[in-house]
């Protein structure tokens, strides 16, 4: 009898220190997965910030299109006003903010497309310095999506696989969404003048 319950005890024991590795190893990556969504939106921020000293800059040398300049500033208005935080990060979620971007991408694009027919703007040292770093800003985001779905990988995979997605379910881990590209992506943009 004794000799039962030791086996039991052990067993259990067994048990609670691999659940308790488990639980562990989730909340690290869902951590890591969290981190890595706060880089996104901090590129995504960055974006924002530099969109109205763009504008600025070239509002001040050309009175173009009053259409273009009001579509980059609602767009930028319309993608400061989502906000998601990684415990609110769904599907739905990153669709709408695929949509907001894309929305920011198509007037900085009609924008920088204007900007063409001012040579002078063109050649301004504050444009180009904008310009470049709006392009940079454009890397680092793609650079910040494309940690978050490695993260989110790591994430799903550690969540799903035996034995952990036993515990994984018992204790709320759900799997995370991926960052993907908005539909129609893969095509070039064209640029007409």
């Amino acid at each position: 009898m004794n000799r039962t319950w030791i086996i039991v005890l052990v067993v259990l024991g067994i048990l609670f220190l691999g659940g308790c590795n488990t639980y562990n190893g989730l909340v690290g990556k869902r951590n890591d997965v969290d981190n890595k969504w706060a880089d996104v939106q901090s590129q995504y921020q960055r974006r924002l910030d530099l969109i109205p000293n763009l504008v600025k800059t070239v509002k001040g040398y050309a009175d173009f299109e009053k259409s273009t300049l009001q579509a980059v500033v609602e767009a930028r208005s319309k993608a400061t006003s989502i906000n998601v935080t990684a415990d609110n990060l769904d599907e739905a979620t990153i669709a709408k903010i695929n949509a907001q971007m894309g929305a920011v991408n198509s007037s900085l694009s009609r924008l920088l497309a204007v900007v063409e027919n001012y040579p002078d703007l063109k050649a301004n040292q504050s444009f180009l310095k904008l310009q470049d770093e709006l392009a940079g800003t454009e890397n680092r985001i793609a650079v910040a999506r494309d940690n978050f779905n490695e993260v989110v990988k790591i994430y799903n995979n550690a969540a799903q696989k035996f034995p952990a997605v036993i515990f994984a379910k018992l204790l709320g881990f759900k799997t995370k969404p991926y960052f993907e590209a908005e539909a129609g992506a893969e095509k070039a943009p064209s640029v007409e003048f």
